[in-house]
């Protein structure tokens, strides 16, 4: 029995033990490997030993079993067995992912990128969208809820190869020193500040504003994060989704969301989403980020404003987007400005699907941030859309829907490029 799963999507398993085999075309230059992670409900390894690779290829309790990867046919298979019924208590979840190590780049060099979670007679075919700069993959989750044991598959990808995996997942990776070619170090006369200054807006009205930095020395990205928590209800509907709606200098609108609309940094429209994250707990938020090329102003011909929102699609069941507590966080540099609206016992009810946390302007000199708090309309799928009038920004919430993997739903006058 075949069956299909998109990013994002969960479905329950036959039987407790199979096996995930992950595939891709062979090619010069590439060092993919498959990792499994064995984590608790906050998200984080017991130890060292909860790492599962071609170094430990087996978990202690037998819950997870690396096999060697073999080639066939032009063809690479991974594999690791899994037996969800021999979990230890405090292993909540087995989490597969995969890197991408070797000198050809990220994901994107990778042809044919599959994945299959066998158990018994039933297969689920795990087809990703196309990757980029990722060099680390968290492919899929085993784990079991309400007695039942489940899939989910995920396709969230990171820049950070297997030491963001590791730093996710809370396992101490030893750094070493790299070739000398490959990193050159700051100049001495120019110590580098680790220090970050944090500034939080939680009420809407209230802005801050961050300067552009100039040179070599300048940071390379702004990083824009959503987090949420599970609400605690038992169900998996605590998957909500990050997208930026683009305000550019010209008045047209883009739309930015992972899977299917991952935008790219180097090239128009300079705004790229490293992956859609679906699972989360009170323990360990679920977290997605995209990454803003800082030239986005100069690069698009002028002044340009981003609306940062969470959504949460009527087929995830109900849930209050309120409870599950999203917050915003922007990084430059060592500038850390996080916007977290204070909500209010019973403010949203389950048929609020949009949450707008916050709205970023860009210019040539400066990044400004404020809060939100705006909301769709009870029951609307409507998009967070942004026009200007003179100066000044306007929000409104009655953009055209924007589905997961479907064509734009044209209302009005309304239309995204």
């Amino acid at each position: 029995m075949n069956q299909s799963l998109k990013p994002g999507q969960n479905t329950s398993l036959s039987q407790r033990k199979g096996q995930v085999v992950v595939s891709h075309a062979a090619g010069s230059n590439l060092d993919v490997n498959l990792t499994a992670f064995l984590v608790t409900d906050a998200g984080k390894v017991l130890d060292d030993s909860g790492m599962v690779f071609f170094n430990a290829p087996e978990h202690a309790s037998g819950a997870a079993a690396f096999s060697a990867p073999v080639t066939q046919s032009g063809s690479v298979s991974h594999s690791i067995s899994f037996d969800l019924d021999r979990l230890p208590a405090s292993i909540s979840k087995i989490a597969i992912t995969l890197t991408q190590d070797g000198s050809a780049g990220g994901f994107s060099q990778v042809r044919d990128l599959c994945a299959q979670v066998r158990t018994g007679d039933q297969v689920l075919e795990l087809a990703p969208e196309p990757f980029d700069r990722e060099t680390g993959i968290i492919v899929v989750d085993l784990y079991v809820r309400n007695g039942e044991a489940k899939a989910r598959s995920v396709w969230q990808g990171f820049a950070s190869g297997l030491a963001g995996l590791c730093g996710l997942y809370g396992v101490e990776v030893e750094e070493q020193a790299p070739a000398a070619p490959s990193v050159q170090a700051p100049p001495a006369s120019k110590p580098v500040n680790m220090t970050k200054t944090v500034i939080t807006l939680d009420k809407p009205g209230t802005s801050h504003k961050v300067s552009l930095e100039k040179g070599a020395a300048a940071p390379k990205s702004i990083k824009v994060s959503a987090t949420w928590i599970d609400n605690g209800d038992g169900q998996d509907n605590d998957d909500l989704d990050l997208r930026i709606g683009i305000l550019r200098p010209d008045g047209r609108m883009s739309i930015i969301q992972a899977p299917d609309k991952g935008g790219a940094f180097d090239v128009d429209p300079f705004v790229f989403h490293t992956g859609d994250v679906v699972s989360a707990s009170a323990s360990a938020p679920a977290v997605e980020t995209v990454e803003i090329n800082p030239a986005i102003s100069q690069l698009m011909g002028g002044k340009v404003a981003l609306v940062c929102s969470v959504y949460s699609a009527v087929d995830n069941g109900a849930v209050s987007v309120a409870a599950l507590k999203p917050k915003m966080r922007m990084e430059y540099g060592n500038q850390v400005v996080e916007c977290a609206f204070e909500f209010k016992s019973g403010l949203f009810s389950s048929l609020i699907y949009t949450y707008v946390i916050g709205l970023i302007e860009i210019d040539h000199e400066h990044i400004v941030l404020s809060p939100s708090g705006a909301t769709s309309k009870s029951g609307s799928e409507a998009t967070p859309w942004l026009t200007r009038k003179g100066e000044q920004l306007e929000l409104t919430m009655d953009g055209p829907h924007v589905f997961k993997g479907e064509p734009l739903e044209r209302k009005g006058k309304k239309q995204y490029v």
